[in-house]
């Protein structure tokens, strides 16, 4: 009988340390990539220098419950509003396009265009399939190693620490966020997305498709995977 409530503590013992050390990770990712950016965002365009390019993260515009996305048409009146202030010349829309059902780029396109945006404007990446993949996209196949990332603060925070690992110079222009009920599991998944930041760091990790290299502003204002 001692010996089985031995073996008991034991386990207890080792899962406390499993437990503890997980959640260490996952405060030390999270104050790395916020201490990290925190020059390098911002709320207000008049305080984004200029660049050519800006990219627009992508997310579905319905939620599944059919009901529109806030943190879409959010991000769309941001992207917007920067490019409309001459802060950005052109923007890539990098999102999700794995069937002919769910197509992130041509929804942000369509709403863009809403905004009196040219299409000759936009550039639609179909192969941003994770923030990862944009973000070294933007660089490998648009050719930008300066560029201005358009989403909602905490998303901008990973995408601008991930950018700037790889070599590109990244600022984050913070679309409006939603009310904290509303986004609450958006926030608790984006927790543990940035342990998984450092995760892809040291396996080294590289987007799923890359490609020809898009010459932006003489090259034609779409691209397939």
């Amino acid at each position: 009988m001692k010996k089985k409530k031995h073996l008991v503590r034991f386990f207890l013992k080792i899962l406390l340390i499993l437990i503890s050390a997980i959640a260490l990770l996952v405060i030390v990712s999270n104050m790395v990539i916020v201490l990290h950016t925190r020059n390098f965002l911002f709320d207000q365009a008049s305080d984004i220098p200029r660049h050519k390019a800006g990219i627009v993260l992508g997310t579905s515009r319905n939620l599944k419950s059919g009901e529109p996305n806030t943190y879409f048409y959010h991000r769309m009146s941001a992207a917007a509003e920067l490019y409309h202030a001459g802060k950005v010349d052109f923007l890539i829309l990098s999102g999700d396009n794995r069937t002919v059902y769910y197509n992130e780029p041509e929804q942000m396109r369509r709403e863009l265009v809403k905004y009196n945006i040219a299409d000759t404007v936009l550039y639609l990446d179909y192969a941003g399939l994770r923030t990862l993949d944009s973000m070294i996209r933007s660089k490998e196949i648009f050719g930008q190693d300066s560029i201005v990332v358009i989403s909602q603060k905490f998303h901008n925070q990973r995408a601008v620490f991930v950018a700037r690992v790889n070599g590109i110079k990244a600022i984050g222009f913070n679309a409006t966020d939603v009310s904290p009920g509303q986004g609450i599991r958006v926030q608790v998944r984006e927790i543990f997305a940035r342990v998984k930041v450092f995760l892809d760091i040291i396996t080294r990790k590289k987007p799923r498709h890359l490609g020809e290299m898009i010459n932006i502003g003489k090259t034609t204002s779409t691209i397939s995977e």
